[in-house]
């Protein structure tokens, strides 16, 4: 098994699509940003039961699937994602503060759904696919089927 593929085997596993647009809708996801952010995205997964399965990333707004255990609610699981990367963004890349001034990355609000109420799972990645030109990057292929 893969070092990404998601731990908690015995348990019911959610897949949520969530989007999230930068603080001012500000194009800030250079090639080097948006390759940290994957990175940060990466290490999260090792202290937080989630797993991204997809990220695409669109300059100013940024698409995950993330999949996770029941207990974790979707407000807990993008709350750890937004300031943890945030912090970190900032931390790494100090240039764009000048270009989000007030010390937020994100906006305070985000798009959540779980993949099946509108969508099926192969429907979502190809539209996350599609977001951006060049900075979609598929992160895992040997996900964990849901059922």
């Amino acid at each position: 098994m893969s070092e990404h593929i998601y731990k908690s085997h015995n348990k019911s596993l959610i897949l949520y699509h969530f989007v999230c647009p930068v603080k001012y809708r500000r194009t800030v996801f250079t090639s080097d940003i948006s390759k940290t952010f994957k990175d940060l995205c990466l290490k999260l997964e090792l202290r937080y039961d989630i797993q991204f399965l997809e990220i695409g990333i669109d300059g100013n707004h940024v698409h995950f699937l993330i999949q996770s255990v029941p207990m974790n609610s979707p407000k807990k699981i993008i709350g750890a994602v937004k300031s943890i990367t945030a912090k970190e963004i900032f931390r790494l890349h100090p240039e764009i503060k000048r270009f989000l001034w007030g010390g937020k990355f994100w906006t305070s609000g985000y798009y959540v759904n779980t993949v099946g109420q509108y969508a099926n799972e192969e429907v979502i990645k190809k539209y996350l696919q599609n977001q951006g030109n060049s900075d979609y990057e598929k992160l895992h292929s040997d996900q964990l089927r849901l059922f």
